[in-house]
């Protein structure tokens, strides 16, 4: 029997949540959320359970028959199914019922397709669409296992589908190559801020948690914010100057999501390279939603496969819709691990920039500066980085500077206008008496 061919138009949607005892349960409202991002029109939502997955069919064949009717009686064009399939369940399933049948990768998938603005994003998702459909070429046309005939073309040859699968490998070898370019300019972009000692404090979050609204307003950006999954899927940067740590980088990027596949974290690893190298993450976490504590879980088990080993400090956003009180929570003294924020509102967001002072003195310390009157130059830097926290002139017109910041960029500062560390930092200068050359190699 021959398959259909697939075609464009129509998203009229039958959605299939398929209850397993043997996998992770799944979230309905999610599911239908992310159709719904889709753009798919939902005419049905039908719900199964089973022991373990069928390895023809996923569902039973009797489920399998009453879908397809279904599809008939609402003249639905696509099957959607809230679990990854494999390549034949997929195949068998459109041979009963007649229309396309996606799974929840390709359901993802599209939504990232229609997201993505920039480059990177646009490479990573036709490598994320490609990778996938690698094992699905059979789908797509009933004759690709037929050899190239015709006058001289006969004999020895390769099939459609080898020619096909021939051809995605070498498109998908030219988007690893572009990917990695992307990642050598942002390999260049993160040393560039190391060397200047510059803090990097990245956004990460299941989707919808509010990490761009919250995002816009700390670095007075205009990313696009929506009350949707996967509203931003594209990484943004914005560099800025926050009282009492001076200047930082803080990051956006994109939203988690519970079940999502490797193979996904995988093609989207230049982005996540973000959080790996950030200085400090702030879990944004969706406070008012049923279903926080699994949300939590889904983030960090992401960031476990990422191999993510950063600082993390959780911020429990919405507390405007969960009726909570702004307030942060301490693990120990003076090391917060979580806080409470609202950022449609602006409540809590001063004991944000608090928390995150806080969590960074790690690399931010406290020093008493003792400059002449001819290191006027010194003070105009610090001014300019905003750590400055308050200074007064002795008796002998000497120039006394509390500021809060990293100790390697005071270092940079400091012999980079070739003055004696010992007389502008008295005791403290001890910590920094290591050979100029292991100072260059660390900067």
């Amino acid at each position: 029997m021959e398959y259909f061919e697939q075609h464009q138009g129509g998203e009229r949607t039958i959605l299939v949540s398929v209850s397993v005892q043997l996998l992770d349960d799944l979230d309905a409202e999610e599911f239908r959320l992310l159709a719904e991002s889709a753009g798919a029109e939902i005419l049905e939502h039908i719900s199964a359970q089973r022991i373990k997955p069928d390895p023809k069919l996923f569902i039973g064949s009797g489920k399998a028959e009453e879908i397809a009717a279904l599809v008939q009686d609402l003249e639905a064009n696509l099957v959607i199914f809230d679990h990854s399939l494999t390549p034949a369940q997929a195949r068998n399933l459109e041979k009963i019922m007649l229309c396309r049948v996606v799974d929840r990768t390709e359901l993802i998938l599209d939504i990232f397709a229609q997201r993505a603005r920039t480059y990177e994003g646009k490479l990573q998702v036709e490598l994320a669409q490609l990778q996938h459909l690698s094992s699905r070429l059979v789908r797509s046309r009933s004759n690709l296992d037929s050899q190239k005939g015709g006058i001289g073309l006969r004999g020895p040859g390769e099939t459609l589908l080898e020619t096909d699968r021939r051809l995605l490998r070498i498109r998908m070898g030219q988007l690893k190559a572009k990917l990695d370019k992307v990642r050598q300019t942002r390999m260049q972009g993160r040393v560039a801020r190391q060397k200047a000692a510059v803090p990097t404090v990245s956004l990460v979050g299941y989707t919808n948690a509010g990490k761009s609204t919250l995002f816009n307003i700390l670095a007075k950006s205009d990313v696009y914010a929506a009350d949707q999954l996967f509203a931003t899927l594209d990484p943004t940067l914005r560099r800025l100057e926050w009282d009492g740590i001076g200047r930082l980088v803080l990051a956006d990027t994109v939203g988690f999501v519970r079940n999502l596949s490797h193979s996904l974290v995988e093609s989207f690893k230049a982005t996540l390279e973000e959080t790996l190298e950030a200085t400090l993450l702030l879990h944004v976490i969706d406070s008012s939603s049923p279903d926080m504590l699994e949300q939590i879980e889904a983030v960090e088990s992401v960031l476990k496969e990422i191999g993510a080993n950063v600082p993390v400090l959780r911020v429990y956003n919405k507390i405007d819709v969960s009726g909570e009180d702004a307030k942060i929570v301490y693990a120990k003294p003076h090391m917060p691990d979580r806080v409470y924020v609202s950022a449609h509102t602006g409540k809590g967001l001063d004991l944000l920039r608090q928390a995150v002072q806080e969590c960074l003195m790690g690399q931010i310390q406290s020093f008493e500066l003792k400059l002449k009157p001819a290191y006027g130059k010194l003070r105009t830097q610090l001014y300019a980085l905003n750590v400055i926290q308050s200074e007064h002139y002795d008796d002998v017109g000497n120039l006394h500077l509390h500021v809060i910041m990293a100790p390697q960029k005071l270092e940079q500062l400091i012999k980079q206008a070739h003055l004696p560390i010992d007389e502008i930092l008295g005791h403290k200068a001890a910590q920094f008496k290591r050979p100029l050359e292991e100072f260059e190699i660390k900067r």
